[in-house]
């Protein structure tokens, strides 16, 4: 991965948005170009930067806008993966207790007696449940 890669204006606009987890197709709609051109460029992009995976693309955008060393040791990367963690948990916790609570309220189905296509009455026991 390389940081010191010249991209045009439009690659640069391209990375932007791939990086922070826009479609090829959202791209080409904000940027008003085609999905053809947004290929080319983001093709254009990896082949400069020397990456081959969108996941890499976000790391490379990052670690060059936001002024995070691209050669951290493990130690330094684990502490700031805790950091990140810690500052994000609450907002995770947050959502999940919405969809707790939807697992956990109790849910009426209405039950009733099936008949057969004759128009006879089936065995008692016989339900089917609309939800």
């Amino acid at each position: 991965m390389r940081s010191d890669v010249r991209l045009t204006t439009r690659e640069k606009q391209v990375a932007e948005l791939l990086a922070w987890g826009a479609a090829k197709k959202e791209v080409a709609d904000m940027l008003c170009i085609s999905p053809r051109t947004v290929e080319n460029q983001a093709r254009s992009v990896y082949e400069k930067i020397g990456i081959q995976k969108a996941t890499e693309l976000c790391v490379w955008w990052f670690c060059t806008h936001c002024g995070v060393s691209f050669d951290l040791s493990p130690i330094k990367r684990r502490l700031l993966s805790i950091a990140l963690l810690l500052i994000t948990l609450p907002q995770i916790a947050d959502s999940n207790e919405d969809i707790v609570r939807q697992f956990r309220t109790p849910r009426t189905q209405n039950v009733r007696v099936c008949r057969a296509r004759n128009g006879r009455r089936r065995n008692e026991n016989d339900f089917y449940l609309e939800v």
